[in-house]
């Protein structure tokens, strides 16, 4: 649990601490969006380079994000080992029965490695510099203009801020279950794999029933609170762009032309 950091807000002072959540949110979604068209070696590198100034700007340890990656290393090489065993192509590698490893499927997964890696460390750059409550802020501001078909953004935008606050909560009810049950004798890392799935179901249970508690009693206080709608309610701290996010909203469209060049040339 202690090495899961996607999702949770880490206090710094770089740079990208400083830039409205709206602009870094845009700027991540274009960031993965370009992602998917990159072909070749050179729009990787190109992509690693951003994602490295990004890394410099937060200063925060690169500790910190090979920690984040440590927990789905596991699902990146199960999808690695899909694409090597399942691409077609020539030439063949090496065969093993009916699995063959082509020089495609070789390329291909090494830019499933890349890919992954970097959509994550960019997902998670944009999580530990944002607080919670300004990343729901910010979403609720970028979806305004669906308040035009009959929308219910404000009441989006709060189940989302309720959501992440419950995140941390949750993780840390996990590991005092999982504490609880190691006092008791309870091992969920050795044994049979049989063994340890079945280890997980008192875990699963008192972090459910905790869950429902939790937003049940959520719920009771801001009904007793008076609490009818989101929409029209004011906020404590209001977004405001400043001269750094349209510099940082100018670099990223610089990048882009970049990326776009690399991806015809090469």
């Amino acid at each position: 649990m202690n090495n899961l950091v996607i999702g949770q807000f880490v206090p710094g002072d770089g740079f990208l601490y400083k830039i409205d959540p709206r602009t870094k949110i845009m700027v991540t979604i274009g960031y993965v969006f370009v992602l998917v068209f990159a072909q070749n070696w050179g729009t990787y590198a190109w992509s690693a380079a951003f994602l490295g100034l990004a890394l410099l700007l937060t200063k925060q340890g690169l500790g910190l994000y090979w920690r984040g990656l440590k927990p789905i290393l596991w699902l990146i090489m199960f999808t690695v080992i899909l694409q090597l065993a399942f691409s077609g192509g020539t030439p063949v590698l090496f065969q093993l029965g009916f699995i063959k490893v082509t020089q495609p499927g070789l390329i291909n997964g090494i830019y499933v490695v890349v890919r992954f890696v970097l959509i994550v460390l960019m997902s998670t750059i944009l999580t530990i510099t944002t607080p919670p409550t300004s990343i729901a802020s910010a979403i609720e501001s970028l979806l305004k203009p669906l308040k035009a078909v009959k929308v219910p953004v404000a009441e989006l935008a709060l189940m989302l801020s309720i959501a992440l606050r419950f995140v941390p909560l949750l993780m840390g009810e996990t590991d005092k279950i999982m504490k609880a049950q190691k006092s008791r004798g309870m091992s969920m890392s050795t044994g049979s794999l049989m063994k340890r799935a079945k280890a997980v179901v008192p875990l699963l249970v008192p972090l459910f029933v905790g869950a429902l508690q939790r937003a049940f009693d959520l719920a009771n206080a801001m009904e007793v609170r008076g609490f009818e709608t989101a929409e029209g309610r004011t906020r404590y701290r209001e977004l405001a762009y400043t001269r750094n996010d349209t510099l940082v909203l100018v670099s990223s469209l610089a990048l882009l032309v970049v990326f776009i060049i690399l991806l015809f040339v090469s």
